[in-house]
């Protein structure tokens, strides 16, 4: 089975496959990346195009991939923190991050099945998220940088939805609030791989050679284990 990526602005990078059992085009939403399987002699140009038709209906799958939902009963771990989330005799949501633990304390008569606590849970958890990576990942990046002699202009932090980080041709780097909820091996190779952008701004053979350089031959593993992951 042949493999390649292209970038979309919109749905980020998109993995295509030519298989040779398959008898037309298809797309599918997998760990909040598209998918795009082909026949072994289909047209890429018609996979694009078909690609273009689904549009709207492929940012509705990546939206609905990556909805969590929040309750008592959530035991989750991000990058730096535990989620505990409880009732208590309040009138009002409130949220402290205290050695390692966010904690989320939500009115006794709370209905977590109620989409409007869904969205406060996810609008306070998402403003942790951000000051944690704000705090955590910049410092990260140029740690990292430093290592292995690169160089960018800049970084920030956006809650982008389809794609764990960017790089500009400005070598300006750009990176998601979901890389909090990754393990910090995982972390790493997302800004090594964003680092090695300011270098080959492609997906070369030498961009992957570079990868290897920098995370001791692990480039292709890593790449597979972040495809598991799910964008927050």
């Amino acid at each position: 089975m042949n493999e390649k990526e292209i970038f979309d602005e919109v749905l980020g990078m998109i993995r295509l496959r030519r298989h040779p059992r398959a008898r037309r085009y298809t797309l599918r939403v997998e760990n909040g990346q598209v998918i795009g399987t082909l026949p072994v002699r289909g047209s890429e140009r018609e996979m694009l195009a078909f690609i273009s038709q689904q549009r709207t209906k492929l940012q509705e799958l990546l939206t609905r991939n990556t909805t969590r939902r929040f309750d008592e009963q959530t035991d989750w771990q991000t990058s730096t923190f535990r989620l505990r989330i409880f009732r208590c005799p309040r009138t009002d949501f409130y949220m402290t991050l205290k050695e390692g633990i966010l904690h989320l304390a939500c009115p006794e008569a709370t209905d977590f099945r109620s989409e409007s606590v869904q969205k406060v849970l996810h609008t306070m958890i998402r403003r942790a998220l951000r000051h944690e990576a704000l705090r955590v990942l910049p410092k990260r990046l140029a740690a990292l940088a430093a290592r292995h002699g690169f160089s960018y202009t800049g970084v920030t932090v956006r809650d982008m939805k389809t794609r764990w980080g960017s790089c500009s041709s400005e070598r300006r780097i750009s990176l998601a609030l979901s890389l909090m909820v990754l393990p910090e091996h995982l972390i790493d190779y997302v800004l090594l791989h964003e680092l090695c952008h300011t270098v080959e701004m492609n997906h070369s053979q030498r961009f992957w050679q570079l990868m290897d350089r920098v995370t001791d031959g692990q480039a292709q593993a890593l790449r597979r284990e972040l495809r598991r992951q799910s964008m927050w």
